[in-house]
């Protein structure tokens, strides 16, 4: 009963904080190490979405005439529920203020553009 009332409570704030979350701008900045290699920082409302906005980056740093070879990659998620509930449960609530959201016929998501954030480092190696 009461890990029930618990999520209920932290669903709730989680989407009255929601309305006031803002989007980050699509500028993406490049890192150069001192070793020839890159590091840059793609964000998103899902691992996928977050990894393609780095490789974008990553493609618009190497230019047409070389490509990104990844050296490391780290992904990390930085959702609303993050330390409440675990990656999995947010990914259920969110579903479900989806579902209500839908119902009452509003567009309710705790989703953020910055709830997954995938760094990638890169070398640069020309084509041919």
């Amino acid at each position: 009963m009461k890990t029930t009332l618990l999520l209920t409570s932290t669903f709730l704030s989680a989407i009255v904080l929601s309305a006031c979350s803002s989007n980050p701008t699509s500028n993406t900045l490049v890192i150069q190490n001192a070793n020839s290699q890159y590091e840059v920082t793609g964000m998103g409302k899902s691992q996928i979405i977050a990894k393609n906005n780095a490789i974008a980056t990553a493609n618009k740093t190497c230019g047409k005439s070389a490509a990104p070879v990844l050296v490391n990659e780290k992904t990390e998620y930085h959702g609303a529920l993050k330390g409440v509930v675990d990656e999995k449960t947010g990914q259920m609530i969110n579903a479900a203020a989806g579902v209500l959201g839908s119902v009452l016929g509003k567009n309710n998501t705790l989703e953020k553009d910055t709830d997954y954030q995938v760094t990638l480092t890169f070398t640069c190696k020309a084509n041919g």
